[in-house]
């Protein structure tokens, strides 16, 4: 490939200019010197833009990675907004434990100190749920993360906050978009920390922010005297991440011995122990289950760097030798159906609200739904999930409270002081489930079976195709087009279609307008095709439901369904 290295000169001589932080113009400086214009290509061919879900990138030197002139950059157009919005604004800022984290963290908080907004800043690292509390207990106007979540090693990101405690939605998203990539390194204030702090522009988070967020969890509690001082053994792993502090906390305060795994204890941006810090990959949670094998544990559970995912294993028998992984769509289904069940008997003048993705099993609508409650779909991202649980501070929360979030990608939440994702508390929530049923003389295994034979079998399947190239997004466009002219009664894998959902042909009033097509099958299947918003690729979510538990007829018929819908699909 020909560069125009004159051009890739100049834009690395501006972000040196720009750059204050010598790790990463070290590595363009080398680069420079040595003439590798295809690395310096792709450092500079493009800008990481923020978009409605905050940046993320690969860390290094360039404008095309996460670095501290592009904190800064994306800070001073997030201030630009917060004074053109509001009256004397304020935001809270969190981290997690990925590689220079709390250096992006302080570079953000100088920039917005810089403009004049009040910054409390967390002096250690803290996770996205606690972040959102954060949000709403201080009546700040925003706050921002910083963080991948479950991304790779090489990876960062910065995620911003509205005063609600959920991440940006429209007009504030596009708004602070437009700003931030508008940026010139010109345009970015600066003030050091010691003027920040002196004039009380940037202070630390409270200790009663913790207290508050941790007595609000132990509240969420159905039924503590079963909880307080079990017997049960409890695993975990925090993944080298901002979980371990806060869910050690909790079980100790409610008396549950829980064994750390040691060596991923320590928080390490690098996770040295895992290809991918992600509970939702087998292979994260391998180092876990071998210890639960050695301590006999009746749980395991999983929390990625910003302790917003929570994966959950259980022993497949007595002497606890062999451990199951369960999908984010099990764990869903325990925890709606134990939630469900606990409030039943406090005789409640309101209905319980459970809202999950669309792409979310439709087991956990009928365990709700049959118990006289409401389960409202939403697009996927939890946003929507938090707009949900806002609607119930108006007049809706007369009737009705919020019990559930769910989304079938290890995101659980059940505090509605709370608006993303929370591992922590969910935490909590699993463990006590597990104390109820065994009260019972269940294991969440059995309980499961009970379930399943109750509402049907239900499981899915998720796969993608990939459309890489100049012609990609000309294929996906294709391919969505021809499935738009199925209709009902058309045959799809050898099922006939019952219905069609197209959300982007602007009939629909359950959802905004988008680009997904949810096609049901009158045998009871349902399929849910997605192109990604940010990869060259179309995602296929298959759900089906059989009758009776599960067992090995049903298996083998579902393996067969999996590979006719595949084969129709390609």
């Amino acid at each position: 490939m020909a560069y125009n290295e004159k051009d890739l000169r100049n834009k690395a001589e501006a972000y040196l200019k720009a750059e204050r932080q010598q790790a990463f113009s070290s590595e363009v400086e080398a680069e420079l010197s040595q003439g590798k214009w295809e690395s310096l290509y792709d450092r500079f061919y493009t800008s990481l833009a923020f978009g409605t879900a905050g940046m993320r990138g690969i860390i290094g030197g360039g404008t095309n990675r996460m670095n501290s002139f592009m904190v800064r950059k994306v800070t001073q157009g997030l201030s630009d907004y917060l004074n053109h919005a509001s009256k004397n604004p304020s935001v809270v800022i969190a981290y997690d434990s990925r590689r220079y984290s709390d250096l992006f963290a302080n570079e953000a908080a100088l920039v917005l100190a810089a403009n004049g907004i009040s910054v409390y800043l967390y002096p250690d690292l803290h996770p996205v749920p606690m972040l959102s509390f954060a949000v709403r207990y201080l009546q700040t106007t925003a706050g921002i993360v910083i963080t991948a979540s479950h991304n790779p090693s090489q990876y960062n990101g910065y995620k911003v906050y509205w005063r609600d405690g959920g991440q940006v939605t429209p007009p504030h998203d596009y708004s602070i978009a437009e700003r931030a990539n508008a940026v010139k390194a010109e345009d970015i204030k600066e003030v050091s920390e010691q003027v920040a702090r002196s004039k009380g522009l940037l202070v630390p988070v409270p200790e009663k922010v913790d207290e508050a967020y941790y007595h609000t969890a132990l509240l969420s509690l159905r039924r503590p005297s079963l909880v307080q001082d079990s017997p049960v053994r409890v695993v975990y792993t925090p993944l080298h991440g901002s979980g371990n502090v806060p869910v050690q906390h909790l079980l100790k305060k409610v008396g549950i011995h829980c064994i750390v795994v040691p060596e991923q204890q320590e928080p390490d941006g690098n996770f040295p122990t895992v290809p991918l810090p992600n509970p939702e990959h087998p292979k994260a949670m391998e180092m876990a289950i071998a210890l639960a094998k050695k301590e006999k544990a009746d749980i395991v559970l999983g929390t990625d760097p910003d302790a917003d995912r929570l994966g959950i294993a259980i022993p497949l028998d007595a002497k606890k030798t062999e451990y199951q992984l369960l999908t984010g769509n099990q764990i869903a289904t325990l925890l709606v159906d134990y939630l469900v069940e606990a409030d039943s008997h406090k005789h409640l003048t309101k209905k319980p609200l459970v809202v999950k993705s669309l792409v979310t099993t439709d087991l956990v609508a009928r365990i709700v739904e049959s118990q006289g409650g409401r389960c409202k779909d939403v697009l996927t991202g939890f946003k929507y999930i938090a707009e949900q649980i806002a609607d119930l501070e108006g007049p809706k929360g007369e009737a009705e409270y919020f019990l559930f979030g769910c989304e079938e990608s290890y995101g659980f939440l059940t505090l509605p002081q709370v608006r993303d994702k929370d591992a922590v508390s969910s935490a909590l929530a699993s463990v006590e489930l597990m104390c109820y049923w065994a009260t019972q003389g269940l294991t969440l295994e059995q309980r499961l079976t009970q379930i399943y034979a109750k509402w049907g079998y239900s499981t899915e399947a998720v796969f993608s195709k990939d459309y890489e190239g100049a012609s990609g997004k000309e294929k996906m466009a294709a391919i969505m087009a021809n499935l738009r002219k199925l209709s009902p009664g058309d045959e799809l894998a050898g099922s006939t279609i019952e219905g069609i959902q197209d959300l982007l042909d602007g009939k629909q009033t359950a959802f905004p307008p988008s680009d997904v097509l949810i096609i049901r099958f009158s045998c009871g299947d349902k399929l849910v095709v997605r192109p990604s918003g940010t990869e060259p690729k179309i995602k296929y979510y298959l759900f089906f439901t059989m009758e009776g538990g599960k067992c090995e007829a049903n298996e083998r018929k579902l393996a067969s369904r999996i590979q006719t819908y595949k084969a129709a699909l390609s």
